[in-house]
């Protein structure tokens, strides 16, 4: 369990001071970046100062069904917090019901000590803070962050607080803004299926998902049409999977890229729009961006980059993967327009061993878990990764 570090009441002080690296965001995103950054040095040699600021404490508010492919909770050192794993996704359309035998293990974790596991491998300051916004950079290039505390100043900030887009100059809204709407309850209880819904009577445009998590089921529905309330439906599959409807959470979901860079900022996880569209999947999206992100800042502290130059690298980087996005998402406006009956036909033609080990590793490739390993520089890099011109550093 993290160490309570929130502050609260008269512990709330002003902060103020410069920094080499800012960090907004202490989830998936952030973490992941900051991790990249652990014991760096700048030009000079000097100990580079990193910053890590979140409205709430290290781990304190999940805001997902918190499962990821397991080879990623492998390749980042996370598999402490894993509570189950699946090798097959049992698929629910239209009355039928289809085991897929997956090609690599789906796993639920514990998010508090997930996070708190890659907070032990950054070596970053942290402060609670809400941030507000920002200010041009000066002439000396440091750009400031307002918040609730006051006001900081770094070179090279992240945004990685989420759908929001907190640092951008045009933030986004619902129902206008290109999100889904997710919602779903944690009843205690166990289960031993990773179960997905396809299905127009439970909700028009999206599904629905269970994932056991060792002591309690996470039951939920997502809606593709951030104009269609989840909660009724929720509720609903709640009963259809014979649990009480307890513990809500909820959140909305981008299924749009966004850019990756914006004037000086760094955009990470959602608020770059890095949630893969029709299955809503950002978590190892959100390691990989934010991984890709710090190696990035790296080279500037390092004095091996401009920030010019890293900024328009890692924007690279995240266009490159426009086309997997843009792919996912045009399945994702198809599949609520598909007949019942071809929606069930298709769902057992993709049941086949080998369709689904190749349009599962294929899926992995998008955000693949090899790039978190450290990697000698005679490995060859991923297509994606020599593509942008950002083979791993």
């Amino acid at each position: 369990m993290p160490s309570k570090r929130t502050k609260r009441g008269v512990a709330r002080t002003p902060i103020d001071g410069d920094y080499d690296v800012i960090v907004c965001g202490a989830s998936f995103a952030g973490l992941a970046t900051a991790r990249e950054l652990a014991g760096m040095r700048r030009s000079d040699g000097d100990s580079a100062r990193v910053l890590i600021l979140d409205r709430y404490e290290i781990g304190e508010r999940q805001t997902s069904a918190c499962a990821t492919p397991e080879p990623w909770l492998d390749a980042l050192g996370l598999r402490q917090s894993m509570l189950q794993s699946f090798d097959e996704l049992v698929l629910h359309t239209y009355g039928k019901a289809i085991r897929l035998e997956l090609p690599w293990s789906f796993a639920t974790f514990d998010y508090r000590l997930l996070c708190s596991l890659l907070a032990e491998q950054c070596d970053a300051e942290f402060e609670t803070a809400t941030v507000t916004g920002t200010q041009a950079p000066g002439r000396d290039g440091l750009v400031t962050i307002e918040t609730d505390r006051g006001d900081l100043r770094a070179p090279l900030l992240v945004d990685a607080l989420g759908w929001r887009r907190v640092l951008g100059p045009k933030g986004y809204q619902p129902p206008e803004a290109p999100l889904s709407r997710g919602l779903e309850v944690h009843p205690h209880g166990s289960g031993d299926a990773l179960e997905v819904w396809v299905d127009r009577s439970l909700i028009p445009a999206g599904y629905g998902w269970s994932f056991p998590a060792k002591e309690e089921v996470r039951v939920g529905v997502g809606s593709f049409d951030p104009r269609t309330h989840v909660r009724r439906p929720t509720v609903a599959l709640a009963e259809t999977a014979n649990r009480p409807a307890d513990g809500y959470q909820g959140n909305w979901i981008p299924h749009q890229l966004r850019n990756a860079t914006e004037g000086e900022i760094f955009f990470a996880g959602d608020s770059a729009g890095h949630c893969l569209p029709l299955t809503a999947e950002g978590i190892r999206t959100a390691f990989y961006f934010g991984i890709a992100a710090g190696r990035e800042i790296r080279r500037v502290v390092e004095g091996r980059a401009t920030r010019a130059t890293s900024l328009r690298r890692y924007a690279a980087f995240s266009a490159a993967h426009d086309r997997q996005f843009r792919m996912l998402l045009d399945l994702q406006r198809l599949v609520p327009h598909l007949p019942p009956w071809l929606m069930a036909t298709a769902a057992r033609a993709a049941g086949g061993r080998k369709f689904t080990q190749w349009s599962f590793n294929r899926y992995l490739n998008a955000a693949h878990p090899s790039f978190a390993s450290p990697a000698p520089r005679k490995q060859r890099a991923h297509p994606l990764h020599r593509a942008a011109g950002l083979a791993k550093a």
